[in-house]
């Protein structure tokens, strides 16, 4: 499993004063208020960063860290994610899963076949589709409903699910 967990995105700077707008990745945006320190991820290794102050404008975070004053002191930060260790994550409820700890899972069938490996979880409104990719056929597209998904054992790296007629 993942140790560190991906909360947000650094899209851009914002002013001048070195506050950067952060695209969340996160289920709940208003997490950032309780968060005293993330993981900067700038490809090469991981910059701990304190956060000063956390807004909030449209659909983005605006963050502030403690030491960086100025526009040019967070600039080269564009695109870089914002992690945090998986012991500060958000406690999950009963069938609730993080992404990061789901890609790369086996599928199977009820019927004990083997299905493909998920390769993503996109996010709608109603619920998550999961990516399945199959070597023969490709990718499949399955709905993340008590029907379909039967089982999900992480610490096992298997899926089962049904596969409702129509489906493929």
């Amino acid at each position: 499993m993942e140790e560190l967990l991906q909360v947000g995105v650094i899209t851009q700077t914002h002013g001048i004063r070195g506050e950067v707008k952060v695209f969340p990745t996160t289920d709940d945006a208003e997490r950032f208020k309780k968060l005293k320190h993330v993981l900067l991820d700038t490809g090469k290794d991981t910059l701990p960063l304190e956060i000063e102050n956390v807004k909030f404008f449209k659909q983005f975070v605006i963050l502030k860290f403690k030491g960086y004053d100025n526009i040019n002191d967070v600039e080269r930060y564009k695109r870089c994610p914002l992690l945090v260790e998986r012991k500060e994550a958000v406690p999950l409820e009963e069938n609730e899963y993080f992404i990061a700890d789901m890609i790369g899972i086996k599928v199977i069938t009820d019927q004990g076949e083997d299905f493909g490996t998920l390769k993503d979880v996109m996010e709608t409104g109603a619920n998550d589709v999961y990516v399945i990719d199959r070597p023969q056929a490709g990718e499949v597209l399955v709905p993340a409903i008590k029907e379909c998904i039967l089982d999900v054992d992480i610490p096992g790296r298997r899926m089962k699910i049904h596969v409702m007629d129509g489906l493929i």
